[in-house]
């Protein structure tokens, strides 16, 4: 018997207004998997505050699906061959990340929005350099983000590894606003901790029109790998000649 599991993502989890953080569903499905390596497709947008149902399938994967069986999201084992650069300098981050607080609009977005209260968003500030082919950050996860083990829960570290792609398209690539993560394919190599230092970085790896991929890392200050993904972000269509 295949066993149905309610789900709901709370209202703060949001990237865009209204939607649910691409990167937090991914973990919520990756986390249920027994795959090192899990590669996450979305459907269609994830809602807020809206039941839904998150159920194994027998390739070894999970599909979430909204009250009218929509399908949402859908989570399979996967191989990650991406080979990540070696990660920068704990200066060099924390001095792109000092720039950002005065670069970036502030918003609220769980992943990268500055406005977000204590707990309530990673604020996970990336932004680029012209030192670097890199987008990058100095991230030190607050406590109110830890499960009760104390480590960073699945869907709090993949959020960790969705925010950056999308930065990274639009800094590097040339991604307009209004981009989407599409799919997401993680790995977590070594346990994340509260009010300890990462490096968080990112980069282009190819662009097909309207579809940027590109490589995102977390490591630790002396630069052991901690997670790894790679992310297909999707540009809207352009707004027709008027």
């Amino acid at each position: 018997m295949i066993r149905t599991e309610a789900v709901t993502v709370p209202e703060h989890v949001h990237g865009y207004p209204g939607v649910a953080f691409g990167g937090y569903v991914a973990g919520l499905l990756a986390g249920r998997s027994e795959a090192a390596e899990v590669r996450v497709d979305f459907r269609a947008k994830v809602p807020l505050e809206a039941p839904m149902s998150l159920r194994p399938t027998r390739s070894g994967g999970h599909r979430l699906t909204d009250a009218d069986g929509v399908l949402l999201a859908e989570a399979t084992p996967a191989v990650l061959t991406i080979d990540p650069p070696p990660a920068p300098t704990w200066a060099e981050a924390k001095a792109v990340t000092d720039a950002a607080m005065v670069s970036r609009r502030v918003t609220d977005c769980y992943g990268c929005g500055a406005a977000c209260a204590t707990g309530r968003g990673l604020r996970l500030l990336t932004w680029d350099t012209p030192d670097h082919d890199l987008i990058l950050a100095a991230w030190t996860p607050d406590p109110e983000l830890a499960d009760e083990s104390g480590r960073l829960p699945p869907e709090v570290v993949w959020s960790a590894l969705d925010c950056p792609g999308g930065w990274t398209a639009m800094r590097k690539q040339g991604m307009r606003m209004g981009g989407v993560t599409a799919a997401l394919t993680a790995t977590q190599l070594h346990p994340i901790y509260p009010d300890s230092p990462y490096i968080s970085y990112a980069w282009p790896i190819t662009r097909q029109g309207r579809k940027h991929t590109v490589g995102i890392a977390l490591a630790t200050p002396s630069g052991e790998l901690c997670a790894l993904a790679e992310a297909l972000w999707i540009e809207p269509k352009p707004e027709p000649a008027g």
